[in-house]
């Protein structure tokens, strides 16, 4: 008999102040095969927390990031831990090799709203 796998975290997307999940929204707008890869990815980090490289990165300031390879992309979720919650803050294909500031910046700002509305 297959015992079944406890999840570590529970997945929430990120709210901004009118009430839009980006990442949620951003998810929608890909082909089926990529949601699928990245969802597998996002269940593999909330069955299996803590999980580092190749699958998550640290990128410093309470943020991580699911890194999805895709056919010809790679797709980044940043997100962060709160109350064993995994919030999804932001969402984006990778172009560079570094992670681009306008996308941290943006994950940064959602993080300090996340805050400022769960205190």
């Amino acid at each position: 008999m297959q015992e079944k796998l406890e999840k570590v975290l529970e997945v929430k997307f990120f709210a901004n102040e009118s009430g839009n999940e980006p990442v949620r929204e951003w998810l929608k707008e890909l082909p089926i095969e990529e949601k699928k890869s990245i969802g597998r990815d996002i269940a593999t980090v909330q069955y299996e927390w803590p999980i580092g490289k190749p699958l998550v990165d640290n990128l410093g300031n309470g943020l991580w990031e699911v890194r999805t390879k895709l056919k010809n992309k790679i797709a980044r979720i940043i997100f962060l831990i709160n109350d064993g919650k995994m919030i999804l803050l932001h969402g984006f294909i990778k172009k560079t090799q570094k992670t681009p500031k306008p996308d941290l910046d943006l994950a940064n700002k959602r993080a300090k709203t996340f805050f400022r509305g769960n205190k």
